[in-house]
């Protein structure tokens, strides 16, 4: 009788140990260094600079989409909530940065700072109303509101990790 209580404690201490997740994270699971990180967690790894980005776009269609990571300078960030930027490429050419599923925002105070943002590039055809409420949220002034009169081909990326340069 002895021997089996042993032997079952033994068994539950057996099976404590073995299936005990680790929960330890390293350094480069959480962070990475020299960068804030927002959404979900990338590296630096792979990232197109800004003419390899801008020729990856004048590939594209209306309606492609791409997985992508596009290292660039921040032009604009929203100012209400900080829920969309905008990225300086090449030639004066802007990629408007949305984040996915609304499910983080970025800082309102990192114009032009560099970041690296991973997820669906593609290009759209902005209405005049998402163009005018962007133009709302960056604080444009009423008349450069009122100009927004038709349809505009955007370049757009859909955003599920961003990493900001410190």
């Amino acid at each position: 009788m002895r021997l089996k209580n042993v032997f079952f404690v033994g068994i539950c201490i057996f099976l404590t140990v073995a299936c005990k997740q680790n929960t330890e994270k390293t350094d480069q699971d959480t962070e990475v260094a020299g960068y804030a990180s927002f959404g979900k967690n990338i590296s630096t790894a792979d990232a197109l600079n800004q003419m390899d980005a801008l020729l990856q776009y004048e590939i594209m269609s209306v309606g492609d989409t791409i997985e992508s990571k596009i290292t660039a300078k921040v032009s604009e960030v929203c100012q209400a909530k900080g829920c969309w930027m905008t990225l300086n490429l090449e030639n004066g050419k802007e990629v408007m940065v949305k984040f996915k599923d609304y499910g983080f925002f970025v800082p309102k105070d990192i114009a032009g700072k560099e970041v690296i943002v991973n997820g669906l590039a593609y290009v759209d055809d902005m209405s005049v109303e998402k163009q005018k409420h962007y133009a709302e949220d960056a604080g444009k002034k009423p008349s450069d509101i009122a100009s927004i009169v038709q349809p505009k081909r955007t370049l757009s990326f859909e955003a599920d990790g961003v990493l900001i340069k410190e």
